[in-house]
């Protein structure tokens, strides 16, 4: 069984920024994709990015040129998010895309006018 745990949510003004951790652990395809993403209140979730274990990353463009995912093993994720808006106000989960979609328990991201 995978599990990936969240942390580093929290409550932050515009424009200030957040880091949001992500670790999987258990049997874990090396071969992998993992990156976040976000349902706000009231909405669907919604894609917000993503990295294989190649490298190559994506994001929605809602958060291009301000959310950066980076990973440092086939296991471990991490989305530095700076300039932040109260759009971005939502609860984050994580995943993980092996053989199966594993997801994080989500962790609540909120940011004030």
């Amino acid at each position: 069984q995978v599990q990936l745990v969240e942390s580093g949510g929290g409550l932050v003004q515009a424009g200030g920024s957040l880091r949001l951790s992500c670790a999987a652990s258990g049997s874990i395809f090396s071969t992998n994709t993992m990156g976040w993403y976000r349902q706000a209140p009231g909405k669907k979730r919604e894609f917000v990015a993503s990295s294989t274990s190649a490298g190559y990353t994506n994001y929605a463009d809602s958060v291009k040129g301000r959310f950066t995912l980076s990973r440092n093993n086939t296991v471990t994720a991490y989305l530095q998010m700076s300039s932040l808006k109260p759009e971005d106000t939502a609860v984050y989960y994580c995943y993980l895309y092996g053989r199966l979609t594993y997801w994080g328990q989500g962790t609540q991201v909120t940011v004030s006018s």
